[in-house]
């Protein structure tokens, strides 16, 4: 049993939708932070059948039992008329809930609105560093981070299932996307992009559909929770800088199946790639679970002078490189940034074996980056 960093930090006796893709580990973080819990799973067919069919039948059981704790729904998306029983009696009766589901999409779709603003939106992510004791980092590089994924000792059969059960056929259906072949393609192109500056032109070519379609699609993984767009960092400086976003999937692993990626090993172009994918995962899911909120994007100019991750308005900025000895050469984007923003904490991450210090840039192995940041040390 992991402990997750997900603590519902501000809930107090609010009422709650959490809300993660598939096996990240929301149903065992509830059943274990609410043991005592009534709990409904709507993933079991008897229970999706007696609720689907009587909506009604939910007040009817809570009306007559006596709780101190929240009431958890699990997978809440399945039968969005529940919802208008939640909020009676959230309004009437002052019970807690938590709501859990892999994605808001299909109530929204639906019309159904998310209790009027009296529940608090929090996410579950797959696993992070200081969840994990021994972190293996080239397993994390190679297979994600996953639960199910990074404990299995065949990792490929599960990522395969994943991509077919889930990826592919439950969100094609719940958005009836009719153009099967074609989102398919849409998948492994995006994967191309994962962690790149989006081309919807080129990507809408390569999958024989319109551009339109294709930001379409990418709002679909957007909405699933199963990618995000990274924005870019548009405060007015000097240089002219590129205005479209980043894209990444929400798991490592998922993006390297995706790719067909062979063994990721230290030294390779693709750890590199892989590597500076978990640094931003980490750091996105600090921004969440620590209830900072910051702001991450990243910054490249018209000359291609970049610098990975921004957090909040330029009070960090970050460059990632997967080399063991960081140089001067290593420093050219945050020397330039600096310039432009004056921003003072400047981090190079990398495989150094210890930190250091380069006039105002500091030098930060991975781990003991990790360490800080989730300490609260970076930015807060």
């Amino acid at each position: 049993m992991y402990i997750r960093k997900q603590k519902f930090e501000g809930l107090n006796n609010e009422s709650a939708f959490l809300w993660g893709a598939r096996q990240t580990g929301k149903s065992t973080l509830l059943k274990y932070l609410f043991p005592n819990s009534l709990y409904f799973d709507l993933l079991l067919n008897n229970e999706f059948m007696r609720f689907q069919i009587n909506p009604s039948l939910l007040r009817e059981i809570i009306e007559k039992t006596n709780f101190q704790q929240p009431v958890i729904i699990d997978e809440i998306q399945r039968i969005p008329e529940l919802l208008n029983e939640i909020q009676w009696l959230i309004v009437n009766k002052n019970i807690r809930f938590i709501l859990s589901g892999s994605s808001p999409r299909n109530i929204l779709r639906k019309g159904y609105n998310l209790l009027g603003g009296r529940a608090i939106r929090y996410e579950l992510y797959p696993l992070v560093y200081p969840e994990i004791n021994d972190f293996d980092l080239l397993k994390a590089l190679n297979y994600g981070l996953l639960p199910r994924h990074y404990l299995s000792a065949k990792p490929e059969k599960l990522l395969s299932a994943y991509l077919g059960g889930y990826l592919k056929d439950e969100i094609i259906a719940e958005a009836k996307i009719r153009n099967i072949s074609s989102f398919t393609k849409f998948l492994e192109m995006a994967a191309f992009s994962n962690g790149e500056i989006v081309n919807f032109s080129n990507i809408a070519t390569d999958c024989g559909v319109s551009s339109p379609t294709v930001k379409e699609y990418f709002q679909i993984l957007e909405d699933t929770l199963t990618g995000r767009f990274l924005p870019s960092y548009q405060k007015k400086a000097k240089r002219r800088v590129i205005m479209t976003p980043k894209f990444y999937f929400f798991d490592i692993g998922i993006a390297n199946y995706l790719l067909k990626r062979t063994k990721i090993n230290l030294g390779s172009e693709a750890f590199g790639k892989t590597f500076e994918h978990f640094i931003y995962l980490e750091i996105y899911a600090h921004s969440f679970y620590s209830d900072l909120n910051y702001k991450i994007s990243y910054w490249r100019t018209a000359t291609q002078i970049e610098v990975d991750f921004i957090l909040g308005d330029a009070e960090v900025a970050i460059e990632v490189k997967s080399t063991d000895l960081a140089q001067p050469r290593h420093l050219k984007g945050l020397y330039q940034f600096a310039e432009e923003f004056n921003t003072k904490n400047l981090i190079l991450i990398s495989n150094d074996p210890y930190p250091r210090q380069i006039e105002n840039i500091t030098i930060m192995p991975w781990k003991y980056f990790l360490e800080e940041l989730w300490s609260n040390k970076i930015i807060h």
